[in-house]
């Protein structure tokens, strides 16, 4: 560890410890770090070397969104199929199992930095299929321009490639959701009727249509 400035080296008293529990002004880590110096700008933490110091809130912030949007969209779905719409429930349900995903991967990573992964389900709000698809794309497109982007950022600063991935697995998979739920909100006219098949893959939760690719699970049906 680079050595401090000397007023802050004179300014250290005996290290105190941070957690999970503790002030929610720092970082919060899956184990408890001695706190070397801590002004209003730095926090200082005695990290034993090889130890990945990795903020788990970002981790637990996706996880909890993805669970949410899973049960979201399953919701979505069965809307869309009351009302007719084959082919968007299709595409509601292929997006839920790959938010799944999502969560699933994320989940492994926080259990992998000592914690377990949290989420609150809340009850959705289901409105007709045209405004579930407004609400999709105003999710998606917040994930793929702010959250995924600053929580990789995030990742990268720390240096955790198991963190860059999960959340690289998601970003690239919202950006493909939004796309479709803007064509299918174009034309969603035209939608009524039977179902459509579409390929999750069961590692990134990427969504291929009408196409088949070995690994991936086949999602058209309720």
């Amino acid at each position: 560890m680079k050595k401090l400035p000397r007023k802050a080296r004179s300014r250290m008293g005996k290290p105190d410890r941070v957690s999970a529990h503790e002030d929610r002004r720092r970082p919060r880590f899956s184990r408890e770090l001695s706190v070397l110096y801590e002004d209003d700008a730095v926090v200082v933490l005695d990290k034993p070397a090889g130890l990945l110091a990795v903020p788990i809130d970002n981790l637990q912030m996706a996880f909890n969104g993805e669970s949410n949007a899973h049960h979201r969209y399953v919701a979505f779905a069965k809307k869309a199929d009351d009302e007719g719409y084959g082919e968007v429930a299709s595409l509601f349900r292929a997006a839920a199992r790959a938010e799944e995903i999502h969560a699933s991967n994320h989940s492994a990573v926080i259990r992998k930095l000592g914690a377990e992964p949290k989420a609150t389900i809340e009850a959705p709000a289901v409105a007709s299929t045209r405004e579930n698809l407004q609400v999709a794309i105003s999710g998606e497109t917040y994930e793929r321009d702010q959250m995924y982007p600053a929580f990789i950022s995030e990742a990268k600063a720390s240096k955790n490639s198991e963190a860059i991935r999960t959340f690289t697995y998601a970003l690239k998979t919202e950006a493909e959701h939004a796309r479709l739920y803007s064509e299918a909100l174009k034309n969603l006219d035209k939608l009524r009727g039977k179902s459509r098949t579409y390929y999750v893959c069961g590692v990134c939760g990427a969504l291929a249509a009408a196409v088949s690719i070995p690994g991936v699970a086949e999602l058209n049906q309720p």
